[in-house]
């Protein structure tokens, strides 16, 4: 736990939360003092979903604090029960009401007995995980309970789908893009002739997950949510999986032989023939993606050489980080993420396609290091759009943290073939091309507002005086943003702490220099 004004990942309840109610006809029960409660509010607005959010709060108020909290939240729990009649109450606290130490097991086992629904308690410590970690755990545990009652009830033990079929595992609600994302691997999965069986959490019931064994294989588009899940089955059942992001046109063609590869160890047997889908990834990547043939157009190649910066949650940062060196020819100075969890991991896979690797949560170190990069284009989460806006370095959304923005009513997905598209267009309009560059400098820039003077660190001590700040401003804003950090840079080096006019022509003499 730690205080702060902005975070990549949220707390630990609301991974619990974003799984429970993912999940057809589950209800969840938050045991959590007033303002922790906002889950609703931010589902309801940013999904833009007609149905209400299935997440009930049990207030810790000062009447709880004195009689403790038993009676509240079992009495919660047997109110929803009888009145929405869900397969599964989920019962979760925050790291807020963590700190009663309640024995809320306790009051799960009690409600249990007068209960027609299924009652659990998140299995998650809220003061060591971050809302991915526990999003994932949380899956996995509702994952393994449904299917040790079935094993318990006898009726787990069911043959393999008549043909190839797959689980989707970790779309989710207010997932980025993944709803476009599920749309597009389930059309590209059909056209492959492989069925889905089951797509969890999202959209999927309780009940059901009993069959999630009589798939091929599963299917994990994103590493922070859904790994735990395909680990365990794995491990109890025998079922391999593919981990593989379908991002961009390498990563999709990799994603489709992996695919391959598992279905041929038992197509001989079912199918009678191995399956074949290197003709399906060549017409996809020569005559539908479009991302294949702008690669090797005149406007990509403009791109080539550009400075970028990625920085985002591992899967997006790392998928997009070979999009932009391998794919477009786009010069990538630093990439990084803010899954600490999962360090390894993506240093190993941006290992080569980049010159820096940045692993922290800490906005201001991001800001800090884009300030010093002087970027082309930032593509990373919603915070790296504003540090953009601040520095006037243009910034494409890869990533969570999201914004409404990044829930767009019209397709656009990130996944698959159609995904590439999408993504070749952001990353082509990202860039401040040279017409453009151009069209700025004959009508004075779009930029009329005055120049922004502080670093974006909270620990800088430089300060501009009033003739230096009425310099800079007659500077065309499209240029204005890397001579400010220029001159501010020059004025580090040599240990001054007040920029004047003086210090402004200094520092341009000795860039040019």
């Amino acid at each position: 736990m730690k205080l702060a004004y902005w975070m990549y990942a949220g707390p630990a309840h609301i991974g619990t939360l974003r799984v429970a109610s993912s999940f057809k006809n589950v209800h969840a029960i938050m045991h959590a003092p007033l303002g922790d409660d906002y889950f609703n509010v931010m589902r309801s607005m940013l999904e833009r979903e007609r149905d209400f959010t299935p997440v009930t709060a049990s207030i810790v108020d000062r009447h709880v604090l004195a009689r403790g909290s038993q009676e509240k939240v079992v009495d919660n729990i047997t109110r929803k029960d009888k009145e929405e009649r869900p397969d599964l109450i989920v019962l979760t606290p925050t790291c807020t009401s963590s700190i009663l130490q309640e024995d809320l097991q306790n009051f799960v086992d009690r409600a249990s007995r007068t209960s027609n629904s299924d009652v659990i308690l998140a299995d998650v410590n809220h003061y060591r995980v971050n809302e991915l970690q526990a999003a994932d755990r949380t899956l996995e545990q509702v994952v393994r309970y449904y299917l040790e009652k079935a094993r318990k009830q006898g009726i787990l033990n069911k043959p393999l789908t008549d043909i190839p079929s797959v689980n989707i595992i970790g779309i989710f609600t207010l997932g980025f893009h993944n709803q476009h994302d599920c749309r597009e691997l389930k059309r590209l999965l059909q056209d492959l002739g492989i069925r889905v069986n089951e797509v969890i959490p999202e959209g999927g019931s309780v009940e059901n997950l009993q069959n999630l064994p009589k798939a091929w294989l599963n299917i994990v588009p994103y590493r922070e949510v859904g790994l735990m899940t395909a680990i365990y089955l794995e491990k109890e059942f025998g079922m391999p999986y593919v981990s593989t992001t379908p991002m961009g046109v390498v990563g999709t063609a990799e994603f489709i032989r992996e695919i391959q590869t598992h279905i041929n160890k038992w197509a001989p047997i079912l199918l009678g023939e191995q399956v074949d889908y290197e003709s399906y990834i060549d017409q996809q990547t020569r005559f539908v993606s479009q991302a294949a043939w702008f690669s090797r157009s005149i406007d990509c190649q403009n791109l080539t050489g550009k400075r970028a910066v990625v920085f985002g949650d591992t899967t997006h940062a790392a998928a997009m980080t070979k999009i932009l060196t391998r794919e477009m020819g786009v010069y990538v100075v630093c990439a990084g993420t803010y899954c600490k969890h999962d360090t390894e991991w993506f240093r190993e896979e941006v290992q080569g396609y980049c010159d820096e690797v940045l692993i922290t949560d800490d906005h201001t170190e991001v800001s800090d290091m884009i300030a010093r990069i002087e970027p082309a284009a930032i593509f990373g989460s919603q915070m790296e759009r504003h540090i953009g806006k601040r520095l006037d370095i243009p910034c494409g959304v890869i990533s969570a943290p999201v914004h409404i923005q990044n829930f767009p009513l019209g397709y656009r997905p990130f996944l698959g073939y159609e995904g590439t598209n999408q993504i070749a267009d952001l990353v082509y309009n990202s860039f401040t091309l040279g017409m453009e560059d151009h069209l700025l400098e004959i009508f004075g820039g779009h930029d009329t507002k005055e120049v922004i003077t502080k670093s974006l660190s909270t620990d800088t001590d430089l300060m501009w005086d009033s003739e230096s700040q009425l310099e800079l401003n007659k500077i065309p804003g499209f240029v204005r943003g890397k001579i400010k950090r220029n001159t501010e840079k020059f004025a580090r080096q040599n240990g001054m702490t007040k920029i004047t006019v003086e210090v402004m022509y200094a520092a341009k003499e000795a860039l040019s220099a």
